[in-house]
């Protein structure tokens, strides 16, 4: 089973339709249930999708040195990827994580589902809850 928050599933449907036609590719990262605000059924070890690092972040970075800067290295458990004219599976092109996302119009709850590395369908479980408020 894979676990994402209400927001972060919301979030990440918008961001694949304001960008359509072209494909979006985030990477996504997971706290685990005993930190979130408002979740008591999973086990506090559990993880849950919560946040994404937008893509565009570090771009002059990554531009001058070919490599994302702005997100810390193994940091992220996930990705999120929409395929605007293709089909709710993992597509060869895509990059490969340990669990991925993928949403294809038109940008419903019921089009967003969750792939193992090997493109295997997992269960996809929304958790109404929120990760704690982070300080900068």
């Amino acid at each position: 089973m894979v676990f994402v928050t209400r927001g972060l599933r919301d979030a990440l449907l918008e961001l694949a339709s304001d960008a359509e036609p072209e494909m979006v590719t985030v990477s996504l990262a997971v706290t685990s249930a005993g930190k979130l605000r408002g979740e008591e059924e999973l086990p506090s070890e559990t993880p849950v999708f919560t946040h994404f690092y937008p893509p565009n972040t570090g771009g002059a970075v990554s531009a001058v040195f070919g490599m994302d800067l702005s997100i810390p290295a193994g940091q992220t458990q996930g990705r999120f990827i929409s395929h605007p004219q293709g089909r709710l599976e993992v597509a060869r092109t895509d990059k490969l994580h340990e669990i991925m996302l993928i949403a294809v119009p038109p940008w419903t709850t019921d089009m967003l589902a969750a792939f193992d590395r090997a493109g295997r369908k997992q269960e996809l479980i929304v958790v109404d809850a929120e990760p704690p408020a982070e300080l900068l």
